[in-house]
């Protein structure tokens, strides 16, 4: 068993609490079904968001949504670069599996696909 890495991102529309909130969920539940984990595979979660985002953490969703409390969460505020995408969360997941690296699916939703254009020619990119 290795630890691997698995990223993704999500953007919303408006600085609210509520849609910051479903679309993180909406984000690690595609992760997690995607990648097929289970939440003991999970080593430790790092978000970072906008700095135009501050209604909440999304580690919120983690916790209230989907109900996973026994895992270490970070948040962290995105260094700001002009022109950059706004409005956006990005998460890091450490994960503990006996998957290669290729097999890992990284998931980018919303306007964050322009992120990784790379990963949209993969046949598992955003299903």
């Amino acid at each position: 068993m290795k630890t691997l890495a698995i990223r993704g991102a999500t953007t919303v529309n408006h600085n609210k609490k509520e849609e910051i909130l479903s679309e993180t969920a909406i984000l690690m539940e595609k992760i997690i079904k995607m990648n097929n984990l289970k939440e003991e595979d999970i080593i430790s979660i790092i978000f970072t968001m906008t700095k135009d985002l501050d209604k909440v953490y999304p580690s919120v969703a983690v916790r209230e949504i989907m109900g996973i409390t026994d895992i270490p969460i970070l948040n962290f505020e995105e260094k700001y670069i002009e022109g950059s995408l706004k409005k956006c969360i990005r998460v890091l997941i450490h994960i503990n599996s006996d998957k290669e690296k290729n097999e890992i699916v990284h998931v980018y939703l919303n306007d964050a696909k322009n992120l990784r254009l790379d990963l949209s020619m993969r046949s598992d990119f955003n299903e």
